[in-house]
Formats: structure tokens, sequence, C-alpha cells
């Protein structure tokens, strides 16, 4: 998952066109349609709303849940019964499927929670139940179960992204750290230890979420994996390594890591980044492509997004 800034962008609407064409273009390589994605989520109305609405269903599960994401982060009412179907449909990755429930509870309106409470009772996979779980959670403490979206964005984390359970505070390192490694915990609890240890900061805090790589669940893994990318510290390169080269893991785990290494960009984090960039499993294969193409933006001083079009055949980023 990517953090997004709570800010828009002033397009032409031919170039909202173009980058929605470049985002649904499978001929397009994997990090070009992340670059048209990255954009489109920065604005809003019906073309880029349908546009990854449409994505959402793409061929990549990996694409696919990042839109679903995107659509979350916006906290885009109108986007609510697209997601509820990708929520719903068994056809598609539970990777995607979990994304969708994680985004109608960032977007947080109390009319969400029967649809999370219909996939919580039946869904098949576990990650999905428990993204169901933590989403319930999440709408149910919003102040008054209000209906805005403004209340839903209280407590907002400070790395710009719509977290999917509220950062726990006043509690001490060892507090937070012994929350996040009970197994008996229930997921939302464990969850906002996680966010409390990224708020913290500091070598304590974030060997308390290393440890965490080691979580029965999945999606707390995957979680934690995504928190340790958002801090970009490098002492967590070695256990991120570990999660990148374990082909037994969840892709999902898999992938977050691999994105985790692509924020630190280290040596080591590119070297295995090029290497699983090769990774049969595509979620894990196409975030390495993806990391390294923004390591190679960056390295240029230019940003991954398309912010201007100097024509329709030669976008520039800057």
């Amino acid at each position: 998952m990517e953090s997004l800034e709570n800010s828009s962008f002033k397009v032409s609407s031919e170039m909202e066109k173009l980058l929605c064409e470049r985002l649904l273009d499978e001929n397009q390589p994997i990090s070009e349609r992340f670059r048209a994605l990255f954009s489109l989520r920065n604005l809003k109305g019906p073309l880029p709303r349908n546009a990854l609405i449409q994505a959402t269903r793409d061929s990549s599960n990996l694409l696919a849940h990042e839109a679903a994401f995107a659509l979350g982060q916006m906290q885009d009412v109108e986007a609510i019964p697209a997601l509820e179907n990708v929520l719903n449909d068994m056809s598609l990755h539970p990777i995607v499927r979990h994304e969708a429930a994680e985004a109608l509870g960032a977007i947080g309106l109390r009319s969400n929670i029967p649809l999370l409470q219909n996939s919580l009772d039946w869904d098949p996979a576990q990650e999905v139940r428990e993204t169901c779980e933590l989403a319930l959670s999440r709408i149910e403490g919003l102040p008054n179960h209000s209906e805005s979206i403004e209340s839903s964005t209280i407590g907002a984390s400070p790395f710009l992204s719509v977290d999917p359970a509220a950062a726990s505070s006043g509690s001490s390192v060892h507090q937070l750290r012994e929350v996040l490694l009970n197994e008996d915990k229930k997921m939302y609890e464990r969850y906002s230890a996680l966010f409390g240890l990224r708020n913290h900061g500091g070598d304590e805090a974030i060997a308390a979420i290393v440890k965490a790589l080691g979580a029965n669940s999945a999606l707390l893994r995957h979680e934690v994996a995504y928190v340790l990318g958002q801090l970009q510290n490098k002492s967590a390169t070695d256990a991120l390594s570990g999660v990148l080269k374990d082909v037994n893991e969840h892709p999902m785990v898999r992938h977050e890591a691999a994105e985790a290494l692509g924020s630190i960009a280290d040596g080591q984090c590119i070297a295995l980044l090029e290497q699983f960039a090769k990774d049969p499993e595509p979620i894990v294969s196409q975030s390495c492509e993806v990391a390294l193409s923004m390591l190679e933006f960056e390295k240029e001083g230019k940003s991954f997004e398309y912010l201007f079009m100097q024509t329709p055949q030669m976008p520039q980023a800057f």
C-alpha cells in the first residue's frame, strides 16, 4: 500500500483522459500503469474514479489491489457500490477483496457495516475476514458513527495515510509491544499498537515491529512490512529481506516487504529487488519492478507520477 497526500491536482481533461487510458492499457509496462494510478488518485471526479474502479478488475492482482486501496484513501463515497461488488466477487484474488474491505473501512460510513459484516461471516479467505473485522472496528470507533467523511479522518496518520486503525497513544513502547505480539488480542488492538509504535519511532519501537513479522496472521505481517516501509529504517533490512526470500510466505506479505525494501533503498535492497523481479509470483515480481522504477525516477530527481504531460505521446514527470 502507498500513503497518499490529502491534496488534488488541477489537470486538463485531455491529461485526465490520457492517465485513465494509460492505467487501463494492459500493453503498458506495469510500472507505467502504476505511474498513472499514483497520479489519478490525486484527482477527483467521475473519470478518475471510474478508471480506478475498472482497474480493480485488472488481470494484474497487484494493480487491482492498489486501485482498491486508492479508492479507500480517496474516501470516495461514490465508489462504495463498486467496492462492495469487488468484496463479494469470489473470482477475484483475496488480496484484491481484502483491499476492497479495507477501503470500505477507510471511507468509514456506518452504512458500510452490513457489507463488511456479510463478508466477515462467510468469506473463505482468512485475510479477508480479518480485514472486515478490522474495518468494522474502525467504523464503530468513529465519533457518533457519523456519516461524514471528515469524522473518518480524525486522528489522521502523520504519514499521510488513512490508517485501518487509530494509533494507540499514551502507552509505553513496552506496553505497545506486548499488545502487538499478543496472539490473543483482537486484530484492531494489535493494529493500533503497531501504528502507535510507528508514530513513537526509535530503535526499541522498530525492534518490536520487526518482531511482529513472525505473527500468525498474514494480514498483520503484511501491515508490519508496510509500516517498516513507511519508517525507512535500515535496521529492518535483514528481516524484510528474509520475508521477500521466503517463497512459502503469503504473496501479500512478500509484496509489502518488496515495497519496504524499495523505500529503504540501500545497495542490499536494490540487489534483492533486481533478483526477485524475476519471481514466479506476479504479485511479487511486479512489486519489485515498480519499486525499481520508482528508485530510477528518484535517482534522477523526478517524480514517479505523471504531473504534467507536454504532448500525448511524450509524458514528462517532474
